[in-house]
């Protein structure tokens, strides 16, 4: 085989590269303003949901989070342990579990609030430009 076939093995030849090292280099900028509130980025991004829903099932969050159960589980059990939220089985559906922000998770939101601004101008994009790349990442989140 020429070198030439073997382009598509190149690093520099992958969308897939760019779009992992960006997500860890942005989380990385997250890091210093969720410690300081004590929270990883999942359980920030799971308290975004339910600061904006209030109470939601373990199975939607999980869909809105394009997370899976085995990555939701011990997010969940490390904000109840916090007391950010309480989970409860669904009364109408005992196979369902429902999650719910406390009053502390609430009050949390206070601290939050100025994290987006600041990352804000830690990413290096036009305002027109983080849309544009919004559009795109969301393009490829809804296609799969």
């Amino acid at each position: 085989m020429s070198q030439s076939n073997y382009d598509a093995l190149k690093l520099e030849n992958q969308l897939c590269f760019p779009l992992y090292a960006a997500a860890r280099e942005v989380v990385k900028a997250y890091r210093p303003h969720l410690d300081a509130i004590d929270l990883t980025y999942t359980q920030y991004i799971t308290m975004m949901v339910l600061w904006e829903s209030k109470e939601i099932s373990v199975k939607t969050l999980g869909e809105k989070l394009f997370l899976d159960s085995g990555t939701m589980t011990p997010v969940l059990k490390s904000l109840e342990t916090k007391g950010y939220v309480v989970r409860r089985r669904n009364a109408a559906d005992e196979r369902s579990v429902i999650v719910l922000l406390t009053e502390a998770g609430e009050k949390l939101r206070d601290a939050a609030i100025d994290i987006p601004a600041k990352i804000a101008g830690c990413v290096g994009l036009s305002s027109e430009e983080a849309l544009t790349l919004y559009s795109l990442l969301y393009k490829i989140l809804n296609t799969n």
